[in-house]
């Protein structure tokens, strides 16, 4: 693709954190970025051409949204997948990845059921529609069980704990909708994988691995703390669960790591993921650059790690909603191959994410404590 000023542009549903740093990616490729999000000065603008004001079902926001672009591609979810796969029949413009990727990721029964016919590993799950269904199903799966709202939820919002069958009413009752509910995977850890399509290529960033807390990532470390068999083994989930999806980018790709190391299927999201933003000083092309050369149609970059990488969330630590000031970034700074990234999000609240912090070196345990130290010592209250 000859390289031209101004470049090719993409057309992002979404400016969120994860637009942001798309375009931080994309500007040093030529590739100008124009985003469509609700919010007025939404964080990508700084680093974007030009923000388009309306929803994530506007019609008419997605249309010139697609007039704008040569490719559309979405860093939300709650993108219409109807409206975009409308848009772009009518304006010509594609999107990726494809808008039926969308649909299926959008419903997590759908989803899940999807998958496990494809011979994807995943855990056992069953349809709900009532606090009836969720008992039988859980007699079927046993206690614990998770139950999860079916469209909606993220960083753990609409996923709720069922102990026993004296929790089976309050738990319908949280979701109040359409639900699924899975067996409790007895895991060693939690997993990601950053899987990559291009045109006629598929590739995996190194296995990640996740440590959460109240269902929120708080760490991610790559390489992961597994064993090779094990990562091996991740990547063929990985590369199977992309099989099933359509169109080109990068797909954030939760795994669980049983006790006796099999890999299942959490949930995949259609897009970078918070648990791959270590790349960005980790790997030779980041997945934001990645999902960038992927969507517009280039030669997929190289997935190699170059360092050992810990990246620690910077969460709201407030419990009332206030302008956004962090205190105690000086720290950061003064620390080696520590690296701030810094949302431009104006309010902050509790357990909003706000940023994160990524410490390259050589020894993972110590990365992990120093990045913790860091974060710690990070806060928004005055």
């Amino acid at each position: 693709m000859p390289r031209t000023s101004p470049g090719p542009t993409l057309g992002v549903v979404g400016g969120g954190q994860l637009g942001r740093m798309m375009g931080e990616a994309a500007a040093p490729l030529g590739v100008e970025l124009v985003v469509a999000d609700p919010t007025p000065d939404c964080p990508a603008t700084p680093v974007t051409r030009e923000q388009l004001v309306g929803g994530f079902e506007d019609e008419e926001t997605f249309r010139k949204l697609a007039e704008r672009a040569d490719v559309l591609t979405f860093e939300i979810e709650l993108a219409d997948p109807d409206v975009l796969e409308r848009v772009a029949e009518e304006t010509g413009t594609p999107v990726h990845p494809d808008p039926e990727t969308l649909r299926t990721i959008q419903d997590k029964l759908v989803q899940k059921r999807r998958l496990s016919e494809a011979g994807v590993p995943v855990p056992e799950f069953r349809a709900v529609d009532s606090a009836d269904d969720l008992r039988e199903a859980c007699e079927e799966l046993g206690y614990p069980a998770m139950l999860k709202a079916r469209t909606g939820g993220y960083d753990g919002r609409g996923n709720v704990p069922v102990s026993g069958p004296e929790d089976v009413e309050r738990a319908i009752d949280d979701i109040a909708g359409p639900a699924m509910v899975e067996e409790m995977v007895d895991f060693e850890r939690e997993l990601a994988v950053m899987g990559c399509r291009g045109d006629d290529e598929r590739d995996t960033f190194p296995l990640t691995e996740t440590i959460h807390e109240e269902e929120i990532l708080r760490e991610s470390v790559a390489p992961a703390r597994a064993s090779d068999a094990v990562a091996e083994r991740a990547r063929e989930v990985v590369l199977d669960v992309l099989d099933v999806m359509d169109g080109r980018g990068v797909f954030g790709i939760e795994l669980f790591q049983t006790s006796d190391d099999e890999i299942l299927l959490n949930e995949i999201a259609p897009r970078p993921h918070n648990s791959g933003h270590w790349t960005i000083e980790g790997c030779h092309t980041s997945q934001f650059e990645q999902h960038v050369r992927a969507v517009m149609g280039m030669p997929l970059g190289s997935t190699e790690q170059r360092h050992p990488s810990v990246c620690t969330n910077i969460l709201g630590d407030v419990e009332e909603r206030q302008e956004a000031t962090l205190y105690g970034d000086d720290a950061v700074f003064a620390a080696d191959r520590a690296h701030l990234h810094w949302y431009g999000k104006h309010e902050v609240y509790e357990l909003r994410k706000m940023g994160h912090v990524t410490l390259t070196g050589e020894d993972t345990e110590t990365l992990l404590s120093d990045a913790r130290d860091l974060r710690d010592g990070l806060t928004f209250r005055d």
